[in-house]
């Protein structure tokens, strides 16, 4: 008995630190800043909530029905990365020429963190992949629960990170707020290229 809780420990662990660095929220945070800089402190609080609260729905449904979902769309998870890639590039260039990074359908704060905070920047398809193996590998009941504090523990950390990111707001003022989003609008550039890549890769290997 104690060599299975020992194990679902372990097992709980590194599910909670494989899924921290892959979804990397302090990485997330300066995209974070630069689409809630126009906002009030208490619409930056609510958002990361909000996007925590989203990646977390996201998350959760594909490790209870990604496989069939893929499977039923006939849709592969490179293709789902080279999408997401597609999307975050849109959105990256949005930052680079002085939007908001919402695009010119973004009408609603919803859209923001479902849209790409929530969604392919936090629960991206590297997450996904990672979260569906666990569930493979989560063959106790101890495990499952163990897994399941991974998750919900992630997404706590993701929300405090990006509520506390917003302190920097007050410090760095309309100027700073402005090179932020060009930085993020680099990094998210950065990122959906190499998403792309890497879905290329996988294309050209198969």
């Amino acid at each position: 008995m104690k060599a299975v809780q020992i194990s679902a420990l372990t097992f709980a662990i590194q599910s909670f630190v494989t899924l921290f660095v892959i979804m990397d929220p302090p990485g997330a945070t300066p995209i974070f800043l630069a689409l809630v800089a126009q906002k009030s402190p208490k619409e930056r609080r609510v958002l990361a909530i909000k996007a925590a609260a989203v990646s977390f729905s996201v998350i959760t449904l594909f490790a209870l029905f990604g496989r069939f979902i893929l499977s039923y769309l006939n849709i592969s998870m490179a293709a789902l990365q080279a999408a997401g890639a597609l999307l975050l590039l849109i959105i990256s260039l949005d930052l680079l020429t002085g939007g908001t990074g919402g695009g010119k359908g973004a009408k609603s704060d919803g859209n923001i963190a479902l849209v790409p905070l929530g969604t392919p920047l936090l629960a991206g398809p590297g997450a996904i992949v990672a979260t569906m193996i666990f569930v493979q590998s989560a063959d106790t009941p101890s495990r499952i629960i163990g897994l399941i504090a991974a998750v919900v523990g992630v997404h706590i950390a993701i929300a405090v990170a990006l509520m506390a990111s917003t302190m920097i707001l007050k410090v760095i003022k309309e100027a700073g707020v402005t090179l932020v989003a060009r930085i993020a609008g680099l990094l998210l550039a950065a990122i959906a290229v190499q998403m792309l890549v890497d879905a290329i890769r996988v294309f050209t290997a198969a």
